[in-house]
């Protein structure tokens, strides 16, 4: 297949379905870029071997996507199916996800001595010293649980949860209630009679100074956050 033309695969139940597609529109598609299916395709053919030009049989198509509509069984091969990725779009998917995997560590997990994220160049280090594989099509959070396990080794890290008493100004009370909805879990809220918020956050460790900048930007540095003790 040449680099103009990719094949997106689909399996349901033992039967396979192939779909011709334009390489770039296609990955667009796949990553939410791009609505038009017709923009994708190459051919409005349904394959159960592309390669052959075998095209799959009516009965089959029925039995898996309950539907003769050929743009509704593209669309759930495009959404469901495996992109068969050129060498430049592989390279470009697994740095992008490379990128979300160290960006994940560093937001959830924190060096258990200091209690404090490791810099992104540290993980990125550790990921590069232990040969981690990351695959493009896996979700970022599932891939990551067996990468920290490979890369614990040679960095510590360790996934906690810390608790936060936050305090905020009437003026900025009800910008920073939604940065704190967003951020973590909210375990607690009192509206004070002078329109200051008093709030209990919990939070992954690694999220704290995240959560300090933003509080920070919004209030001018006038809000108070502490750790529970």
């Amino acid at each position: 297949m040449t680099d103009k033309v990719s094949v997106v695969r689909y399996s349901f139940e033992g039967e396979k379905f192939e779909i011709l597609v334009k390489p770039d529109p296609a990955l667009e598609y796949k990553l939410g870029k791009r609505k038009d299916v017709s923009s994708v395709l190459v051919s409005d053919e349904v394959y159960s071997d592309s390669s052959k030009g075998t095209r799959a049989s009516t009965e089959k198509l029925l039995k898996a996507f309950k539907t003769q509509d050929t743009t509704a069984i593209m669309e759930r091969i495009l959404q469901k199916g495996e992109l068969n990725l050129t060498t430049e779009q592989r390279r470009k998917m697994i740095s992008e996800k490379r990128k979300q995997i160290v960006e994940f560590i560093a937001k959830t997990y924190v060096d258990p001595r200091s209690h404090l994220p490791h810099p992104p160049l540290r993980i990125e280090q550790a990921l590069d010293d232990a040969r981690v594989s990351i695959d493009p099509h896996k979700n970022t959070e599932e891939q990551t649980k067996d990468i920290v396990e490979k890369i614990r080794t040679i960095i510590p890290l360790k996934s906690e949860n810390l608790t936060l008493e936050i305090t905020v100004p009437a003026q900025y009370a009800a910008q920073s209630y939604s940065v704190l909805k967003s951020t973590g879990n909210l375990k607690k809220e009192e509206w004070q009679s002078n329109g200051s918020l008093k709030a209990i956050l919990e939070i992954p460790a690694a999220a704290r100074p995240t959560v300090i900048d933003r509080l920070g930007s919004i209030t001018k540095g006038t809000a108070s956050v502490e750790v529970a003790r």
